[in-house]
């Protein structure tokens, strides 16, 4: 345990001196491997090309690069705006309706890119006009596109339910369909919490106009794409039709038709995609197989073991046990990036949950959740510093005011799906078990 936790404490130092995550968990996880088999370097490097080999060719990795190509392509065709439009026909005349329909349109791109940055970003640009234009307080705007870019790693297809997979070797597809649920009972909360702020306060989040009956059909119209896609790659994969990997190149080469077929793509822009694509996939793989030597090393420590040793010193029931793994899991979230705590904690925790007895999808979403909770709370909000760079003109500090009701019900959420594993469970239950 004690050279295990010298290995933490020597990785957050390399983290905080800026070195890349995923190379910081593979020179910690190397060295420490090291140590632990007497300096034999062989064994380690032996350990480490093995890592790298079997990462490289694995086949369920391949879905990470065509999500995230998916992603890109439908990024560049501008569905966006048309999910915007759509959401705003239907809810943008209730008071607080834009920032409700700004949720309901970063829900509707998750599904089709899978990035929580990527959809803040671009929802920042999209929802962010016209919301100024009708005199929202900044608070509730920015917030709204926050939180609502937090879905992105939950609703599926989400590359991070992939890494988890492939970290605790848990099927891919049952993680998709786990994740779905939670994820629109995520939009109702986020719903609730705008209805809730501009109720205490009507002059944050004014009326819209009404939409007549022919531009609400109009709008729908403008989103077939993308409803099409989605049902196409997640009703597939959730009928049995084709695997994950499969539904990833089906949703790739959809998303490049729409474009096509929407005459946003030129060959530079192609080129971007591709290149974008490219750079991406290959910085979550180093990152992966960083987290998979690293994994290595503090399963020769025993420190898994060990830890559920200590734990079961103190008597705790199993779902206490769960509740103080998310309370870590909270605290860690104020300070490190998401990707880094799920990649530093997964090969710790889900070993002794499983011992537990507790499912591991269900635990999957679980630490999904929590990831996102830790994308808008200070002082480590990705999202929250990413609307900052992209709407120059808005303080930090005015967002993370404006998100505390929607963290607020994200610990809701967490508590609800902690406390009743149905709502994560029942969907791969009904399709897979």
């Amino acid at each position: 345990m004690t050279v295990t936790l010298i290995g933490f404490a020597i990785l957050l130092l390399l983290i905080m001196a800026r070195m890349p995550i995923g190379l910081s968990m593979g020179v910690v996880g190397f060295l420490g491997f090291v140590y632990l088999n007497d300096w034999n370097w062989v064994s380690a490097l032996s350990m480490s090309a093995r890592r790298v080999v079997d990462t490289s060719r694995d086949y369920s990795l391949t879905v990470i690069p065509l999500f995230i190509l998916m992603g890109n392509l439908v990024t560049k065709s501008g569905l966006s705006h048309e999910l915007y439009r759509a959401s705003y026909s239907f809810l943008g005349h209730f008071r607080g309706g834009l920032a409700m329909a700004t949720v309901v349109a970063c829900g509707g791109f998750s599904a089709i890119c899978g990035s929580s940055l990527a959809t803040a970003a671009t929802m920042a640009k999209v929802s962010m006009p016209p919301m100024r234009r009708y005199g929202y307080a900044d608070t509730l705007a920015t917030a709204s596109i926050a939180a609502g870019g937090t879905l992105g790693i939950l609703i599926p297809p989400s590359v991070i339910l992939v890494i988890y997979g492939i970290m605790t070797e848990q099927s891919i597809r049952e993680l998709f369909a786990a994740g779905f649920m939670p994820g629109m009972l995520g939009i109702a909360l986020y719903v609730v919490a705008v209805a809730w702020t501009v109720w205490r306060n009507p002059e944050a989040g004014p009326p819209g106009e009404r939409s007549t009956t022919q531009e609400r059909i109009e709008a729908m119209k403008g989103i077939w794409g993308t409803l099409l896609l989605f049902g196409i790659v997640i009703g597939g994969m959730y009928g049995g039709v084709f695997t994950p990997t499969e539904a990833a190149g089906i949703g790739a080469a959809g998303a490049f038709v729409i474009a096509l077929a929407r005459k946003s793509l030129t060959w530079r822009s192609l080129y971007e995609v591709l290149t974008e694509t490219a750079h991406t996939s290959a910085s979550l793989f180093v990152v992966v197989i960083g987290a998979l030597i690293f994994s290595n090393f503090i399963t020769r420590a025993e420190f898994p073991d060990q830890l559920l040793e200590l734990i079961k010193s103190f008597d705790l029931s199993p779902l206490a046990v769960i509740f103080l793994i998310l309370g870590i899991y909270i605290l860690l979230g104020c300070i490190l990036e998401s990707l880094s705590m799920l990649l530093l904690t997964v090969p710790i925790f889900y070993p002794i949950v499983q011992s537990l007895g507790f499912d591991l999808v269900w635990f999957g979403i679980l630490v999904v959740v929590v990831t996102e909770i830790s994308l808008i709370t200070p002082p480590v909000g990705l999202n929250v510093f990413v609307l900052s760079g992209v709407l120059k003109d808005v303080k930090t500090s005015t967002v993370f005011k404006g998100v505390t009701p929607f963290w607020v019900v994200d610990i809701i959420r967490l508590m609800l799906i902690t406390l009743i594993p149905a709502i994560a469970l029942a969907l791969p239950i009904a399709l897979y078990r």
